[in-house]
């Protein structure tokens, strides 16, 4: 980067004058949203993007961790939009309640804002209807009822575990029917174009300026049901080079540096201007595998790949030890979890014998594609070529913008590629219904066991958890052995902040809420 543009990097944003410096927060991060419709396929920033525009109809209490964060209690569920809600003694339906609520257009929530956003998502075909159909087994619209102006009742086919907790999900936010209505045409019957650049729903902020590549704009909705929000605008500026967010930070230019570096965060650490915060939290980052591609069309290769990772040489690297590898579908912080089935270690001659066996003992070449931007991908995705290579496995790295990286892996057609994400709702079922269901719109990697996904259908309406636990267990088993991913790391969430900066608080999207936090 040239003297100038790190110069303007570190220049301070000068906050509006009807907003004092304690109410504006800059935070600076590798990437801005690549899209605020809500069927957009999940990304890190969209996530936190999501956190903040959208407002869910039901949340879990809050709770400080042993390092004073608030995360979320998944023993407890209170209400957001919905201000109660009761669920039949069959698990069968839900009927919510709604709270009184404004939308930054002023306008008042209703049932209405609840049908049309539970239509517009049914008609589109993506995120939401996937949801309601895959999840909740929903067969036809009619299962969602208005009761009357405040009152919204969902009738499910059968029982699910998942009734309640599944409307956590950030993904499943309420918009602002009369004001997104505002902006429909005859081309664009449901507001997509108009909701990929512009936000109206009932959440704390609304988004005021969005630059793809550059920079996103959040100013608070006063009206907030929950109360006005302590910080009054949020400028999240796009600058990709972790080393230019720590130098920004240190100079007091932002507030906020996200996804910096584990040397950094460690460098940081002693800093009495900074604060690091830490979770572990629920990541799972991995190289997807195109279960469809040759040579993964083998189990033997894909477990193969499995055997060539250095994991403590990564661990110690890239990570200074602060990750932990691995080695499950489902995140340790959730139930079911399971380790035992995990047998990979470093093993370069069982490595080789596998190839061997599946007709690649001189190797093969494909793609591995990582984000601009992610330095830590960057780093792994060099070790991995050298890794790869003692097995004849020819790695050619394609460093892609997110954008792009995203078209082609839901599309099927790069080979292999870097996928960190997390799984929203703490259920193994829905854990692995998320990724490894071959009917989830989600499943990259196009991998299909036919005795998985039956497992998974099943426990997806099973609502005895002792019998559901032990079913999940099963399919790690089998998911670990097919090997449809390279296990790597859970890097945890970690946040640098300026010191006067309070209220840091964690949630299962990752994704930062700016109405906990507040500056002095």
């Amino acid at each position: 980067m040239s003297s100038a543009l790190l110069a303007g990097v570190l220049a301070p944003v000068l906050p509006a004058a009807a907003q004092s410096a304690s109410e504006t927060l800059i935070v600076a991060g590798p990437r801005t949203p690549e899209s605020l419709e809500l069927e957009y396929p999940s990304t890190e920033a969209v996530q936190e993007a999501r956190k903040n525009v959208y407002e869910r109809l039901l949340a879990y209490e809050m709770v400080a961790n042993e390092d004073g964060v608030m995360v979320e209690n998944f023993d407890k569920l209170t209400g957001a939009l919905a201000e109660s809600w009761v669920v039949s003694d069959d698990r069968s339906s839900i009927t919510f309640t709604l709270a009184e609520a404004k939308s930054h257009a002023g306008n008042t929530l209703s049932a209405d804002d609840v049908m049309w956003t539970f239509e517009r998502g049914w008609a589109l075909k993506g995120t939401f209807y996937w949801y309601m159909h895959q999840m909740l087994k929903i067969q036809d619209f009619s299962a969602f009822q208005k009761v009357d102006d405040r009152t919204v009742k969902v009738q499910l086919p059968g029982p699910s575990p998942l009734i309640e907790r599944l409307w956590v999900n950030s993904d499943l936010g309420i918009i602002d029917a009369t004001e997104v209505k505002k902006h429909l045409t005859a081309e664009d019957t449901w507001g997509t174009k108009w909701l990929s650049t512009n936000t109206a729903s009932f959440s704390p902020y609304k988004v005021t300026t969005f630059t793809p590549g550059r920079e996103i704009v959040y100013e608070a909705n006063l009206d907030y049901y929950r109360g006005e929000p302590k910080l009054k605008k949020i400028i999240f500026r796009e600058i990709p080079t972790s080393a230019n967010r720590v130098a920004a930070l240190q100079a007091g230019s932002i507030d906020v540096a996200e996804w910096l570096l584990p040397r950094e965060l460690d460098l940081l650490s002693k800093s009495e201007a900074v604060k690091i915060w830490k979770v572990y939290g629920n990541y799972i980052h991995r190289v997807d595998l195109t279960n469809t591609i040759e040579p993964f069309t083998d189990k033997r290769v894909r477990q193969a790949l499995n055997y060539l990772v250095p994991r403590d040489q990564i661990g110690k690297s890239v990570y200074f030890d602060t990750a932990r590898p691995t080695k499950s579908p489902v995140s340790e912080i959730y139930p079911a979890y399971t380790d035992e089935f995990f047998t990979y270690s470093e093993d370069v001659e069982k490595a080789k014998a596998l190839l061997a066996e599946a007709g690649y003992a001189d190797g093969f070449k494909t793609e591995l594609g990582y984000r601009t931007g992610d330095e830590i991908e960057e780093q792994i995705a060099i070790i991995l070529k050298t890794s790869f290579a003692r097995a004849g496995v020819d790695l050619q790295l394609s460093k892609l913008p997110s954008s792009t990286l995203v078209e082609r892996y839901t599309g099927g057609t790069i080979p292999a590629y870097f996928l960190r994400d997390m799984a929203i709702v703490p259920d193994a079922a829905y854990v692995t219904n998320l990724w490894l269901n071959s009917q989830s719109m989600v499943d990259f990697s196009r991998y299909k066991n036919t005795d998985v996904d039956a497992l998974i259908d099943k426990n997806l309406t099973a609502t005895v958890e002792a019998e559901r636990i032990a079913d999940m267990k099963q399919v790690q088993q089998m998911v670990v052995e097919d090997a449809p991913w390279v296990f790597l790391f859970n890097p945890g969430y970690q946040l640098a902040t300026r010191a006067n900066i309070k209220g840091t608080s964690w949630y299962t999207p990752n994704g930062n809420a700016w109405f906990d936090y507040s500056k002095e």
